[in-house]
């Protein structure tokens, strides 16, 4: 089992980085970012499963699943079918985002 940050996720991450240690502490960034990690680890060993997209749930798409924080929410998919099963993750959004404005930047980019 593996987890992967695609590199548009790894950009939001930092991102979020940036956003919080320029508002709160050093210590709040990184227990949202052990929160995000850790409910990405229960994701990959089978413990949870996120809910279905639902933007992408009404077109019949529903292996993409979003979590939720307390201060994100991860758009990821999970591959069973590959050796060994990867979580593969799309998007990382704070809640003060608008994450269907984020969902269709990332359908439609190049």
């Amino acid at each position: 089992m593996s987890i992967v940050l695609l590199p548009d996720a790894l950009d939001d991450m930092l991102a979020l980085q940036d956003y919080m240690l320029n508002r709160w502490t050093v210590e709040l960034w990184l227990q949202a970012e052990d929160e995000i990690f850790n409910k990405l680890a229960d994701v990959d060993s089978g413990l949870i499963d996120g809910a279905p997209v639902a933007e992408l749930a009404a077109v019949g798409i529903r292996d993409y699943r979003t979590l939720i924080t307390s201060h994100h929410r991860i758009l990821y998919r999970t591959l069973q079918d590959s050796t060994p099963s990867s979580t593969i993750v799309y998007a990382v959004a704070g809640h003060q985002q608008n994450f269907q404005t984020l969902l269709l930047q990332r359908l439609f980019k190049r």
